[in-house]
């Protein structure tokens, strides 16, 4: 039977979880629910089968959280129903979880989401009906593919937008639910080297050059990552779960986000994934020349005499200055010589005639002492680390040379193999 989690605070949505608990048992005969309580006091109620106390009782620490801030208690409730998801996930008892759906306010979506991003894997069916389902919605998803839908009016007493809205959520998370269920049946697994590969519009043309090539010459599967912070960090997170086999991160631009404040950072933690994980990982530098930010008003004023270049009129690019460039190339190589388990498996390749498709020759982000002070940081960087830097004369996104690395990483996943 396919099996969907309901997780929500039944201490002030009870109502409205039980309806949308009975949407999705009568959206599929064959789908059944197990409903999650997540609020601050207990509740009874027969529908619940992890109450409150049974949840914290078993995966909290004992003490008791109706007494805590607003805050503590999302944190706590969130931490043991992680626990219990993760078991469920696993199918502890012996029934397949094959999807998780939520409804709540800004604390109820910021508690599911929380559990989702933790104790579920990408690619299993998630969904949370939200108030908040319409603004911004990064710090719900970040790096995941949770699924929201607006609730239009408050989950505070169903009407009949909101019975539209819950019996809409039910009928896709019930579908959802079986397709996942299906393919786990079936077996969804590739047998094909899966191989990430991290893109900006500035490195387009090599990877479009590389995923052909790969995929035309080799038993490959390529999953290519837009370099806005989030592909990034959802780049690393595929490799944490074991579902990447190797990486080719031309487009490293996300770092100097990190460094300069821009909008498109992928954190403090970026480049370490694969280097830890032991798999075929070639890293390059492509549009690290560049830090993001929104309109060119939004730019911030310490910024204002620096070499602007607005790529359209929602996102304005900084020319990375000499200094910054070597902060970038230092990031580069402290990362990967911290954190990689296999220097055989790791390699740089350092793109001199342009790291991107502005910073070529003429180009408006030409800056040849730059790029050459980050080329240099690196390879002082990666000095005794056993990770091989390979220079090369052509730029980024020349044909041949995103053919040659391309090969490169094959080699190094053949040797792996």
């Amino acid at each position: 039977m396919v099996h969907v989690v309901l997780l929500g605070t039944c201490d002030t949505k009870l109502d409205e979880l039980l309806f949308l608990r009975e949407a999705i048992l009568e959206a599929d005969p064959n789908v059944g629910v197990t409903l999650i309580d997540v609020g601050r006091q207990d509740t009874q109620h027969d529908s619940i089968d992890y109450t409150h106390s049974k949840l914290v009782g078993k995966y909290g620490n004992g003490e008791a959280v109706d007494e805590l801030p607003r805050g503590e208690v999302i944190k706590v409730m969130a931490d043991c129903a992680t626990k219990l998801v993760k078991e469920l996930f696993d199918h502890f008892d012996g029934t397949y979880v094959d999807g998780i759906i939520s409804a709540g306010g800004s604390g109820g979506t910021s508690l599911a989401a929380a559990v989702m991003r933790d104790a579920l894997p990408i690619g299993f069916p998630k969904l949370i009906v939200s108030t908040i389902a319409s603004g911004d919605t990064g710090p719900i998803v970040e790096e995941t593919d949770i699924t929201l839908m607006y609730s239009v009016v408050d989950i505070a007493g169903l009407n009949q937008v909101l019975r539209g809205v819950l019996n809409n959520a039910a009928a896709a998370i019930a579908g959802m639910a079986c397709s996942y269920a299906s393919l786990r049946t079936r077996g969804a697994a590739t047998s094909k080297t899966r191989v990430g590969i991290t893109m900006f519009g500035v490195t387009t043309p090599a990877v479009d050059v590389i995923r052909k090539h790969l995929e035309s010459n080799y038993d490959v599967e390529t999953y290519v990552f837009h370099a806005t912070g989030h592909g990034g960090k959802a780049m690393e997170r595929l490799v944490r779960e074991g579902a990447l086999d190797a990486v080719l991160d031309l487009t490293t631009t996300e770092v100097c986000d990190h460094l300069t404040g821009g909008v498109m950072s992928a954190g403090e933690h970026r480049l370490q994934a694969a280097a830890q994980a032991g798999i075929p990982n070639i890293v390059s530098v492509g549009a690290t020349d560049m830090s993001n930010f929104g309109p060119k008003n939004t730019v911030p004023e310490r910024y204002s005499a620096r070499k602007l270049y607005e790529h359209n009129p929602m996102v304005t690019l900084m020319r990375t200055s000499k200094k910054e460039a070597t902060d970038v190339g230092r990031f580069i190589s402290t990362q990967l010589k911290q954190h990689v388990r296999d220097p055989a498996m790791v390699e740089v390749w350092l793109p001199r005639g342009g790291i991107s498709m502005i910073a070529t020759p003429d180009a408006p982000f030409e800056d040849t002492e730059a790029d050459q002070a980050m080329f240099h940081a690196i390879k002082d960087g990666l000095t005794g680390s056993g990770i091989n830097i390979k220079e090369d004369e052509r730029e980024i996104n020349n044909a041949s040379f995103a053919k040659d690395i391309a090969d490169a990483l094959m080699s190094k996943i053949r040797r792996k193999h």
